[in-house]
């Protein structure tokens, strides 16, 4: 009699995911001790929204890192890209006015490993602490015949709350108010193609270079501690999360008929990771289509706030005025040239 087929034999291991998830349970404990549910192993999670909140409306996110996986995986590190993975959504969600509640995220892979699932946990985990949001669940997928051995992709969902008053609408942006630029930590997680195709043409081995290597897997600055205390103080009249599209695309999504923003490129101050992706003969055009080159995220204010905000933010990260808004019916109006 042949031996019974097993789920194992297929190529998915039951029990490796298992163990995953205990220690899932194990390292989101710390955040679970006030809580009445533990949501960690549940079918769904259950979280109460907090009553000293008014008039609240749920404000979701979803989002992946692209194939800024595939540098983690070239260099097998695996400790960052989790952040890069809160940052993409709880930095979206804040856009609306609202702050980070809660987060799933969704691991499909080829076949489980366990320090490397580990690894991109605990950046998830990080990045919800950061974000003062709760990891509440999630999906691994072990998927063998769709992923080819050591490959994976993540995905993360996050919902946040918003008190009705202080939606970020863009009726709220107004003639002669300032457009602020606060810096980007680098790549963050947009335009990974297209570096990696300069990469692979080049053949450059980047797994020697040290700063190469540093900018590649430099983590998404999450931007929830500054920019909710900006929406609580009811500062900000708009504000956007550049990713892919860079400034011009994302920008263009907030800014209210009839009204312009008046960007000046000269202004704006790359970084060292920027400069050296331009002299791979990469237009001007290109750069700011494809990469943030070095604005994060922007934020729309009444000029008078500008000293004002400031204080909110560490060094690295101090905001600088990079334009304005006026009347017009080009939402983004780019003018100058970006200084690389």
């Amino acid at each position: 009699m042949p031996n019974n087929l097993t789920y194992a034999q297929s190529g998915v291991n039951i029990r490796s995911a298992d163990k995953f998830v205990k220690f899932i349970t194990k390292i989101t404990s710390k955040q679970n001790k006030n809580k009445k549910q533990n949501n960690i192993g549940s079918f769904g999670s259950i979280n109460e929204i907090p009553p000293k909140l008014k008039k609240v409306n749920l404000v979701a996110s979803t989002d992946g890192v692209g194939t800024k996986i595939e540098i983690a995986n070239e260099l097998n590190k695996f400790d960052t890209i989790g952040i890069d993975l809160v940052a993409m959504s709880v930095n979206d969600i804040l856009v609306q006015g609202g702050k980070p509640f809660i987060f799933l995220d969704y691991i499909s892979i080829n076949k489980i490993i366990q320090n490397k699932l580990k690894d991109i946990l605990k950046g998830i985990y990080y990045g919800c602490k950061l974000s003062n949001c709760e990891l509440v669940g999630g999906e691994t997928a072990e998927m063998p015949g769709t992923y080819e051995k050591g490959k994976f992709d993540i995905a993360g969902f996050c919902v946040g709350l918003v008190e009705k008053n202080k939606i970020l609408k863009p009726s709220k942006i107004k003639k002669n108010d300032l457009v602020v630029a606060i810096p980007s930590s680098g790549l963050h997680s947009n335009g990974f193609s297209l570096v990696r195709y300069i990469l692979n043409k080049k053949n450059i081995n980047y797994k020697k270079n040290k700063k190469l290597k540093k900018w590649l897997l430099e983590p998404t600055k999450i931007y929830v501690k500054e920019i909710s205390k900006l929406i609580d103080l009811k500062i900000i009249n708009g504000c956007a999360h550049i990713t892919g599209g860079g400034i011009k695309d994302n920008l263009s999504r907030i800014i209210p008929k009839g009204k312009c923003a008046k960007i000046n490129l000269s202004k704006i101050k790359t970084q060292q990771v920027f400069s050296w992706l331009k002299k791979n003969k990469i237009s001007d055009k290109e750069m700011l289509k494809t990469f943030n080159c070095g604005v994060g995220f922007i934020i729309i204010i009444n000029k008078k706030k500008f000293n004002q905000i400031k204080k909110y933010f560490k060094k690295n990260y101090l905001p600088y005025a990079i334009g304005e808004i006026v009347n017009g019916n080009t939402k983004v109006l780019l003018n100058g040239k970006i200084s690389w």
